[in-house]
């Protein structure tokens, strides 16, 4: 789904390197420079710490590393309370307790609930998307959108620019002749801007938010490519939509002979409950505010809190103008202080130097250290890019493997089997850099199993690259991943 926008974007952007110097590309957080550095500052919410905190936070954490008991249980109890403390330290927010995590995989169960979710709303809906794709699953979308408009229920969305350009124009003037609130990201056209006009700056957010009591996240898109997930043909949302989505996925097909394969997307999202929520929707406004949306209506977008579960869960966004983005550091920080396991699916694995290192450091320190990366996928260029990194992160021990069968679009990781972590940001420039991303972690062992057995799943249905294997592969694929690496910055 990336490769079109992804020229667009390179079109644009080597323009601008020709007419202006790139003189409104946004800046590079030191800690992604390309030159080498050693490991920055931790940075918490209110800006960098100091050495003497930063040195003082880990101190602490070790020590109570030292007190826990090394039986199994007194082990992972001693992991979630490091993480624990790393969380709060660095992001600088309390955790939201008595939260229900529901854990989504693929399009058919995510699209499921979320219209349902939609068609249970009496105040509100909320929905931030990069992708809103004018076929059979968008159609149903907009159709449940105005039917809870035209009953009273205010619904707000903010589309993408970029990730709705090829979306007809009369597809969202249907949605605003109904009374829905539509708001467009950094427009791709400089006369229609709001503020300062930043075209590689996109909202990659998928974000849906009814009456600031339920939320779903994670890297899902409104677009019927996700329609041939795990379910069989039988689902419902199969039956209402099989003719259209398989039409649509023909384009994301691989013709093997006369035979067209039908290309599945694989994905995860979660849907939430409980005060949490309060904090996806503070997001949500925020961006509504900072892109200079039209007023909103007064409405209880924040209602009074109520628990829903029994989990930890911290709500993490990160812009483009924010100083870093929390979500790397966060991340970074979490596999920086792994003690067993690091558990990564990612569908765009780009890597920037600091990153590079943190994995290759867990896996020489005797951390299982495991990837799972797409074996195909929509994006050329990112996908080499990508693995030009391969050899260098299977020399210090990280096993990578191949998901078969499927574009692989997740974006989770797992850490000690207690940190999880489900959302939008790929593990790319593009994401830390020059997106608006938006992702949850979630601490406890009880969440994590759930986690582990979706990796594990995933695992069955991947193949191991192996350092020999690699090593040999062909001159047209290293040359394929030498040019990929040198449009990194941009992908």
């Amino acid at each position: 789904m990336r490769t079109s926008l992804i020229k667009f974007s390179l079109v644009v952007s080597l323009s601008c390197l020709v007419l202006s110097s790139c003189a409104s590309l946004p800046r590079i957080v030191p800690e992604l420079a390309r030159q080498w550095r050693p490991p920055v500052q931790i940075k918490g919410a209110r800006g960098a710490l100091t050495g003497g905190q930063s040195k003082l936070i880990l101190q602490q954490l070790h020590a109570n590393a030292k007190r826990s008991s090394m039986a199994s249980v007194g082990t992972a109890n001693n992991i979630f309370q490091r993480h624990l403390a790393l969380e709060q330290a660095i992001v600088g927010t309390p955790l939201s307790s008595g939260n229900e995590v529901i854990l989504l995989q693929d399009g058919p169960a995510t699209y499921t609930s979320m219209l349902a979710a939609i068609a249970s709303a009496q105040n509100h809906i909320n929905m931030e998307t990069y992708i809103f794709d004018d076929d059979a699953v968008g159609q149903a979308f907009a159709a449940a959108l105005i039917a809870k408009q035209r009953q009273g229920v205010q619904v707000n969305v903010i589309r993408d620019s970029v990730g709705t350009f090829t979306t007809s124009a009369a597809f969202f003037e249907r949605l605003q002749a109904s009374g829905i609130n539509l708001l467009e990201f950094n427009p791709v056209n400089p006369l229609m801007r709001r503020k300062t006009w930043a075209l590689n700056q996109r909202d990659h957010r998928k974000l849906l938010i009814v009456d600031g009591r339920v939320a779903f996240l994670g890297g899902i898109n409104i677009s019927s490519v996700y329609s041939g997930g795990s379910f069989s043909a039988s689902h419902p949302m199969m039956r209402a939509h099989s003719a259209p989505a398989r039409a649509h996925e023909a384009k994301n097909s691989h013709a093997k002979g006369d035979e067209k394969i039908s290309v599945q997307w694989r994905d995860t999202d979660l849907r939430l409950r409980g005060p949490v929520v309060a904090e996806f929707q503070t997001l949500f406004l925020n961006t509504w505010k900072a892109q200079n949306g039209s007023p909103l209506p007064s409405l209880d977008y924040f209602p009074l809190p109520e628990i829903a579960g029994n989990q930890l869960v911290r709500a993490i966004g990160s812009a483009p103008e924010d100083p870093f983005s929390l979500i790397y550091v966060t991340l970074l920080s979490a596999i920086g202080n792994a003690e067993r396991s690091i558990f990564i699916t990612n569908a765009y694995f780009v890597p920037d130097p600091q990153l590079l290192r943190a994995l290759r450091s867990a896996a020489r320190r005797g951390v299982d250290v495991k990837l799972i990366l797409p074996s195909q996928t929509d994006s050329w260029l990112v996908f080499h890019a990508g693995r030009a990194h391969y050899a260098n992160l299977m020399r210090a021990g990280v096993k990578i493997y191949q998901r078969r069968g499927v574009i692989l679009h997740s974006k989770t990781a797992l850490i000690d089997g207690v940190w999880a972590t489900v959302g939008s940001t790929n593990l790319d420039w593009r994401s830390f850099l020059h997106n608006q991303e938006v992702n949850a972690v979630v601490l406890g062992v009880e969440f994590g199993a759930q986690v582990q057995q979706m990796f594990e799943q995933d695992l069955l249905a991947s193949e191991q690259i192996t350092r020999e294997r690699w090593r040999h592969r062909n001159l047209s694929l290293r040359i394929q991943e030498l040019f990929a690496r040198l449009w990194s910055y941009w992908l």
